[in-house]
C-alpha cells in the first residue's frame, strides 16, 4: 500500500492553532501556535462548536499534531479549512495528547470551521452572488449556506442543504437561535423562487420549510422574507406571516425587498418595488404589527429600512424596533444611526473654512441631508451630502454599503473638498478596504484630501467631522464573509 493510500484510509480536519494561553493546560502540555488539533476524545472535530461541545461534557482528551516537512508524495495534503476540501491526516506525523477536566484548554484557532463552509443548494432568482460583476476576490463568490455560521454570527440560511445528521446535531447541541430565510410558507412558490438543485439536496425533507420549522421546534428562529414583486408579496406575504406567527419557536420575521444589480445577464426577469407596491406592503404589514402588539406584546414582523425609504414613508420610532434584534439585516439601521443626535455643543464657527462631502448611496441621501441640516448653520463649514451612483453594481443598486472605490472615483473630483466621508458599511471588517480592494489611503492620495469612514451614529459622524475621531461604524464581513476571507477566528 502506498503512503497516499494509507493517508486516504482516515481523514480528519486539522485545526491550526493560532494562540496558546499562557499558563493554560495546553501550554503546560507543550502545545505551540501552529500545531494542529486532530481529535477530541478520539473523535474528529469539524468546527469550534464541536470542540466546545466536547469540552462541555467535563472531561476531554485532545490529540495534537506538530507539522513536519513531508515527502513530496504528501505535498499539498495539509492546508487550511479555507481550501474547502477534506484534509488528510498523516498517521506518521508526531502526535501527543493531553487531558482537561472541567477546564478550558487555552486554545484559540485560526478558523471556526475546520472542514470548510457548507455550500448553498439553491439557485434563487434573487441570489446576489449570481449578480456579482467579475473581478472581485474569490471569497465574494462563495455561496455559503452554513447553519453553524447562522448560530455563531447570525447569518441567514435556507436549511435546504441540511442532512439528517445536521438536523440531529442542531437539536442535540441546542444551536439556538438560528436565522432562517423563509421567503414564503407556500412550498410550491418557495421552490419556484429558490430552484434548489436536486443533486445538492442531501435530504428531501430539508426543502420542506414548514416541516423544518416544526422539526426544529426547540430552536428559536429569527426569520426573513425577501420579497419579489408579483411573486411572494401581497396575499402570499399575508399567508407567510400568518404561518410564521403560529409557530412558537419563530421569534420574529424581517421583511426585505429584493436587491438587484445591473449584472443580470441570463438571469430571471425580476424587478424592484415601485413606491405604490412598497406602500401596499407596509400597509399590510402594519395591520399585522398592530394585531400582534395587541395580542402578544410584540410586533413580530419588522419591515426593513429600505421598504420605508422606497415607500417614501417615515421610519418608525426607536421603541417599535424592540431592541433592534436584526440590525445587520437592515432592520432599524437608519433609526439606530439617528438615535444619537448631533452634539449640543456644536461650534458657531470654524477657525478656517472647510468643505466636507458626505458620500452615500442614492437611497439614503435624502434622509442624511435632512439629518445634517443643523451643521449648515456653522460659519465656515460647507457640508454637502453627495448621492453616489453605483458604477460597480449598476444604478439599480442604491444602498450605501455596496459603494466601491470606483464609485467614489466617478463621483468626487481631486481637491474639491477638504474631507470626504464614506459610509463605514463600505469597508471590510477590521480594515480600510472596500469591496473592490480600494483603500482609504489610496483615495486620500488620489483625491488630495482627507478621507474617513463615517460613524455608526449621527453624533459620531459629527465627531469624525470636527474631532477627526476614528469611526466605530458597522463594517461588512463580520460573519460568514469573515470566515470566507479566512478570518473567522474562534
Amino acid at each position: 500500500m502506498t503512503a497516499a493510500e494509507q493517508l486516504s484510509q482516515e481523514q480528519v480536519f486539522p485545526a491550526p492553532i493560532k494562540t496558546v494561553e499562557a499558563g493554560s493546560p495546553a501550554e503546560r502540555a507543550g502545545v505551540r501556535p501552529g500545531d494542529l488539533l486532530l481529535r477530541v476524545n478520539g473523535e474528529v472535530v469539524t468546527d469550534v462548536l464541536a470542540y466546545r461541545h466536547h469540552l462541555s461534557q467535563g472531561r476531554a482528551t485532545l490529540e495534537i499534531s506538530r507539522p513536519v516537512e513531508r515527502p513530496s508524495v504528501l505535498s499539498g495534503v495539509l492546508g487550511t479549512a479555507q481550501d474547502h476540501h477534506r484534509l488528510a491526516y498523516d498517521p506518521g506525523a508526531p502526535t501527543f495528547t493531553f487531558g482537561v477536566e472541567w477546564e478550558d484548554p487555552g486554545l484559540d484557532f485560526e478558523e471556526v470551521l475546520f472542514d470548510g463552509i457548507k455550500k448553498c443548494a439553491n439557485k434563487c432568482d434573487f441570489c446576489y452572488v449570481h449578480q456579482m460583476p467579475r473581478g472581485f476576490r474569490k471569497s465574494l463568490y462563495i455561496m455559503d449556506d452554513d447553519y453553524r455560521l447562522s448560530f455563531l454570527y447570525g447569518s441567514f440560511v435556507t436549511l435546504t442543504n441540511l442532512t439528517e445528521g445536521d438536523i440531529n446535531r442542531i437539536l442535540d447541541e441546542n444551536l439556538s437561535p438560528l436565522y432562517v430565510s423563509v421567503h414564503t410558507a407556500n412550498q410550491d412558490l418557495r421552490q419556484d423562487l429558490m430552484k434548489w438543485w436536486k443533486l445538492k439536496v442531501k435530504d428531501p425533507q430539508a426543502v420542506q420549510i414548514r416541516g423544518m420549522i416544526e422539526r426544529l421546534e426547540s430552536i428559536d428562529l429569527y426569520t426573513q422574507i425577501v420579497l419579489v414583486p408579483g411573486r411572494n408579496d401581497r396575499e402570499h406575504l399575508d399567508d407567510t406571516v400568518e404561518y410564521l406567527s403560529s409557530r412558537p419557536n419563530v421569534i420574529s420575521a424581517a421583511v426585505v425587498p429584493i436587491g438587484l444589480t445591473g449584472h443580470r445577464t441570463n438571469l430571471p426577469d425580476v424587478r424592484t418595488f415601485s413606491r405604490e407596491e412598497a406602500q401596499d406592503t407596509l400597509k399590510r404589514l402594519n395591520v399585522w404589527r398592530r394585531q400582534f402588539l395587541a395580542e402578544r406584546g410584540t410586533r413580530f414582523v419588522f419591515p426593513s429600512d429600505e421598504l420605508y425609504l422606497l415607500a417614501g414613508e417615515p421610519l418608525p420610532a426607536e421603541e417599535e424596533y424592540e431592541g433592534f434584534p436584526m440590525l445587520e439585516n437592515g432592520v432599524g439601521m437608519i433609526r439606530d444611526f439617528l438615535n444619537e443626535g448631533l452634539p449640543d455643543n456644536l461650534p458657531a464657527a470654524l477657525p478656517l473654512p472647510r468643505k466636507v462631502i458626505l458620500g452615500t448611496g442614492l437611497l439614503f441621501a435624502e434622509s442624511l441631508n435632512r439629518a445634517v441640516e443643523p451643521l449648515r448653520e456653522i460659519e465656515g463649514l460647507d457640508i454637502e451630502v453627495r448621492a453616489v451612483e453605483n458604477k460597480t453594481f449598476g444604478r439599480v443598486t442604491t444602498v450605501a454599503g455596496l459603494l466601491t472605490g470606483r464609485c467614489f472615483r466617478h463621483a468626487v473630483k481631486p481637491g474639491e473638498a477638504d474631507l470626504l466621508i464614506v459610509p463605514p458599511t463600505t469597508l471590510r471588517y477590521g480594515t480600510e478596504l472596500m469591496l473592490d480592494d480600494t483603500s482609504l489611503s489610496e483615495l486620500r492620495q488620489e483625491f488630495r484630501m482627507d478621507v474617513r469612514a463615517g460613524g455608526s451614529t449621527l453624533g459620531e459622524l459629527a465627531r469624525v467631522i470636527f474631532e477627526g475621531v476614528q469611526s466605530s461604524g458597522h463594517q461588512w464581513g463580520m460573519s460568514a464573509h469573515a470566515v470566507k476571507e479566512g478570518r473567522g477566528q474562534a
